[in-house]
């Protein structure tokens, strides 16, 4: 083949990729390859960036959560909120009232209460189309959570539990809390709930972190001081 008919047959394709709307297969490649190195950290509040080693919740990674559903939820909330679509499987108790005060976009938080005997199924398939799959604690036998967990590091999606979970990279856990706005006697409200949360886990996460955390009883969670006096357990 000639060099003249090479560029003869160059000039339609560079006119055709010259029209709005129109894409070769190098720049579809080069906008993909873009999609995947950007946005690879979903944003969380500021009071809980400190205790994820890329200060927000990576895509790829399985994080677990003991001790408190306000706390998954609060994980939920700056994402959602900036267009991340999330979904809860297994936590028929859930509230979407309680999840809205803590901040979540419940426009963009589907629900799957009961997936009973299809969990391992359902929740591949999820992961396949959501950004955060949440899942209720002890639906997961060690080799369907290692199945799962190698599902969301494939398709770049964030696992969540509601639970211990085999081999999670972050694990959140809340170990002492105290209610405010109580002044004994039977009176006063309860306004907030502070709320010590340790952080650990392997390879960036495995340094032990800790942080006073402030749910109120609706808005952000706020960073708190840890006080001088010992608290009761959570």
């Amino acid at each position: 083949m000639t060099a003249e008919v090479v560029e003869a047959r160059a000039l339609p394709l560079a006119r055709l990729a010259a029209l709005p709307g129109v894409s070769t297969a190098s720049g579809v490649a080069s906008a993909a390859e873009h999609a995947r190195t950007t946005g690879r950290v979903l944003p969380v509040s500021p009071a809980l960036s400190g205790l994820l080693p890329a200060a927000g919740l990576r895509r790829g990674s399985t994080v677990s959560v003991l001790g408190s559903t306000s706390l998954m939820l609060t994980l939920l909330a700056a994402a959602t909120a900036g267009g991340a679509w999330a979904v809860a499987v297994g936590l028929p108790a859930l509230g979407v009232v309680a999840a809205a005060e803590l901040g979540v976009e419940v426009g963009r938080l589907a629900l799957v209460p009961r997936p009973g005997a299809e969990f391992p199924a359902v929740t591949a398939a999820l992961l396949d189309g959501f950004d955060l799959v949440v899942v209720g604690p002890g639906l997961a036998r060690p080799d369907v959570a290692r199945r799962l967990s190698a599902r969301a590091r494939n398709r770049g999606s964030v696992l969540l539990s509601l639970g211990s979970w085999p081999g999670a990279e972050v694990e959140l856990s809340c170990h002492r809390s105290r209610w405010t706005g109580f002044t004994g006697g039977g009176a006063g409200y309860l306004r907030t709930r502070e709320v010590e949360v340790r952080a650990g886990g392997r390879g960036a996460a495995a340094r032990p972190m800790a942080a006073l955390l402030r749910f109120p009883g609706e808005g952000e969670v706020e960073k708190a001081d840890f006080p001088a006096a010992r608290w009761g357990t959570a």
